[in-house]
């Protein structure tokens, strides 16, 4: 299935019914009077989120939705039948936005969430509805109202618990095939990766979800390269796996360089908590990745651990400093969510 997190889309609801202009003919029965019903509404336009989708490929073959039209009322009073929903089903962690990309419509984070875009037109009132003392057969009623109409955008952020950044070719995608069951393409030459894959990684008996996204290289930001678009797929991560290649000319160029281009792109990706890893240690000897190591972190004032996905060497160490970090990002996001206890009534 091919990957795609970002779509346009148009949206109708539905226009109300119109009410009937009626009156009631029955033998022996004199002055029947108006029985005109009203119109039925139109259907509203939804956005869900589902379990079981994790592209947004179904809007490239379908970019109008429209929902039904609420029925014209009719004689006896009965009123018509109210237009079917048009129901837009996304994927967990679905953004929705205007026509501009200025304004977030919806936020859609966990499954079965739904948010109503458009509501449909109400129904006319049918001319039962305008008898009165002084009008006692009125014979007119009222159209339906129209339905609305706008273009939105669709962009899907992947929910990961880490998300890992680093040059093309750090190993990003090496790391994600050895820890968890995702068969990424995994090649010697630089963007490999096109699209974010995901995985998942069990350490001392809990999971990690794991996002990897293409690789980023000075002016990312500008779009060089295939430029910062997946950027947005770790925005909801708790904590980022920073690869450096250790066989690279310049280890802390090259960690600036992911640096700036995070700090770039803003929404609090620079911010985030980091754990930075020499990858590809099997490449050298232990003394000279240990030298590394530490004047990597010397240089750019973090911890520094290394880790070889090809042999497994390290792998565990980071995926316990991972999880470790997501505990304490989930503690405390529950911690600022539990309500506030009441002090005690005292008379």
């Amino acid at each position: 299935m091919k990957f795609l997190d970002q779509a346009k889309v148009y949206v109708r609801s539905g226009n109300g019914g119109n009410g009937a202009v009626s009156f009631r003919r029955e033998k022996f029965i004199e002055h029947g009077g108006p029985d005109g019903g009203d119109g039925g509404r139109g259907g509203d336009v939804w956005v869900e989120a589902v379990d079981g989708l994790n592209t947004l490929i179904d809007f490239r073959y379908q970019q109008h939705f429209r929902a039904g039209a609420g029925e014209g009322g009719s004689g006896r009073n009965r009123t018509g039948a109210d237009g079917a929903d048009a129901v837009l089903r996304v994927p967990v962690g679905t953004v929705v936005l205007d026509e501009e990309k200025a304004h977030v419509i919806a936020d859609l984070t966990e499954a079965g969430q739904r948010v109503r875009l458009l509501k449909g037109g109400n129904g006319g009132f049918g001319n039962q509805r305008f008898k009165s003392s002084i009008n006692r057969a009125p014979r007119h009623a009222n159209p339906g109202q129209a339905g609305e109409e706008i273009g939105i955008w669709l962009r899907l952020k992947l929910i990961a618990d880490v998300g890992l950044v680093g040059l093309p070719n750090a190993g990003k995608s090496t790391f994600l095939a050895a820890v968890s069951a995702a068969k990424p393409k995994i090649a010697d030459y630089p963007f490999t990766t096109l699209h974010p894959n995901l995985g998942i990684a069990e350490i001392d008996t809990r999971r990690l979800v794991i996002a990897d996204i293409p690789g980023l290289i000075e002016g990312a930001s500008e779009g060089v390269g295939i430029g910062d678009r997946f950027l947005g797929h770790i925005e909801r991560c708790p904590v980022l796996l920073h690869l450096v290649d250790c066989t690279g000319e310049d280890m802390v160029a090259d960690f600036l360089t992911v640096d700036a281009e995070l700090e770039a792109y803003g929404e609090g990706l620079a911010e985030k908590p980091r754990v930075v890893a020499l990858s590809k240690r099997d490449a050298m000897t232990v003394d000279d990745v240990e030298a590394r190591a530490t004047a990597l972190s010397e240089a750019i004032g973090r911890p520094v651990l290394a880790l070889s996905a090809a042999t497994g060497a390290g792998v565990a160490d980071a995926l316990r400093a991972l999880l470790g970090v997501v505990r304490e990002v989930r503690l405390e996001e529950a911690a600022d969510d539990a309500p506030e206890e009441a002090a005690p009534w005292r008379p």
